[in-house]
């Protein structure tokens, strides 16, 4: 059961409301995580707008590639079933590619490459070696399109806390919950 309040539809004000029917429009239904934060339309807010931010950066399949590599390593079960449903059902990818970026690789080695990077930014908690960008960097990645990986797994992080702290229930479909 989750930890925090989630509002009663009744006690979500038009603005808040009318953000909520945008995200059950984008993804076919009503992820809970965000009626959750709607308890807080300032984060909902924030939370939105920065994954409309992360949105412009990268190619879909390497930004999805990072949120599911960091959200199985951070141990978001929420994240990593939103991620997982996302990038089968609106971003192409298959189950295998799914499960790959979740333990840190893909069937191209450029996405293996951002995975395993990205991991190792939540495994070092930014503190990454010399070794770690050099990897990067073989794969093709620019410094600027590595700043980009660690931006999105940072606004993945804040998603990923958002949701162990509050042990959201997992009510991704398709997901076994």
């Amino acid at each position: 059961m989750s930890r925090l309040t989630t509002p009663e539809l009744t006690d979500i004000d038009a603005k808040t409301q009318g953000t909520l029917d945008a995200i059950a429009k984008q993804f076919g239904f009503a992820p809970g995580m965000f009626t959750t934060l709607a308890a807080n339309p300032t984060v909902l807010e924030i939370v939105m707008g920065l994954q409309g931010s992360i949105a412009k950066l990268l190619d879909a399949k390497t930004r999805h590639t990072i949120a599911l590599a960091t959200s199985h390593s951070n141990d978001c079960d929420y994240c990593s079933a939103l991620h997982g449903y996302i990038s089968a059902n609106l971003g192409g990818m298959s189950t295998e590619e799914i499960e790959l970026a979740r333990t840190g690789g893909s069937t191209d080695p450029k996405r293996a490459a951002v995975a395993r990077f990205s991991q190792q930014v939540i495994e070092s908690r930014g503190q990454v070696g010399d070794e770690d960008i050099a990897a990067v960097r073989e794969a093709g990645y620019t410094d600027p399109e590595i700043q980009a990986i660690v931006t999105v797994v940072v606004v993945t992080l804040l998603t990923n806390y958002l949701n162990n702290v509050n042990d959201t229930v997992v009510d991704i479909p398709g997901a076994g919950a």
